[in-house]
């Protein structure tokens, strides 16, 4: 059973005030480390999987795709993203990325931000984003990462006045579900090494081009001096490969 957190009314009403979903791509953390990884996109066919309120279709369409389609298995996040749009060429589509079916070769692009991590097949996704991807076709995406997904907590150690200590890892290797808290209780998540996610592309036939751990936006660390605890730990893997 797929879980759709983002359809419950709480958790979409809490997501819909964190800051990537108010002010957008700038509000990411991540987003000044992956855009530099977008490939040229003129006169391309983009995949968005797990497209949220469709902010990276927008803004592929924007840089010269000729058709994005954009996925998601929230209806709510769909809903949104078709109200937030009004270029053609974008098509948004309510479904599991587990459960994608086009023709081999269809796209030139396939993306997926901050996903993954919610899938619990991430091999066959992989294999079905490669028969998905023409020749020379490129599968840039991110998830959270290993170190931070290990422990279901997903928090810091506090020391006896509150403040933050450390943060532990612990059952890094034990590749399984992490029923976590995020915006609301009871969150599926699955933690999977970095092995996993690196072999996994190689054994499929991809080509890996880049691996980024970002640090911190420096513009949102001006802001936000509280960030500053971000540098201790990555929080996000993005991982841009290509079909051989």
């Amino acid at each position: 059973m797929k879980q759709n957190k983002y359809d419950e009314p709480n958790f979409y009403e809490a997501y819909k005030r964190m800051p990537r979903s108010v002010e957008g791509l700038k509000g990411a953390g991540e987003w000044h480390v992956l855009k530099t990884l977008v490939p040229n996109l003129a006169n391309t066919n983009v995949l968005d999987l797990g497209c949220g309120f469709g902010w990276h279709s927008r803004y592929f369409h924007d840089l010269g795709a000729n058709q994005v389609i954009g996925i998601d298995l929230s209806e709510k996040m769909i809903q949104t993203a078709r109200e937030m749009t009004n270029q053609e060429g974008i098509d948004f589509r309510q479904g599991a990325i587990e459960d994608i079916e086009f023709k081999a070769g269809s796209f030139d692009v396939i993306f997926s931000s901050l996903a993954l991590h919610y899938v619990k097949s991430y091999q066959e996704v992989v294999r079905n984003v490669k028969q998905l991807l023409a020749p020379k076709g490129v599968f840039l995406f991110s998830v959270e990462h290993p170190i931070f997904t290990a422990r279901a907590e997903q928090d810091w150690i506090y020391d006896s006045k509150g403040n933050i200590d450390h943060w532990p890892i612990d059952d890094y290797q034990a590749e399984s579900i992490r029923q976590t808290s995020f915006l609301t209780d009871h969150v599926v998540k699955y933690h999977r090494t970095l092995t996993t996610y690196l072999n996994t592309l190689l054994e499929a036939g991809f080509l890996i081009e880049r691996i980024e751990e970002p640090k911190p936006d420096p513009a949102i660390l001006a802001q936000n001096p509280e960030y500053k605890q971000e540098l201790r730990r990555p929080m996000f893997l993005i991982i841009k490969a290509k079909v051989r």
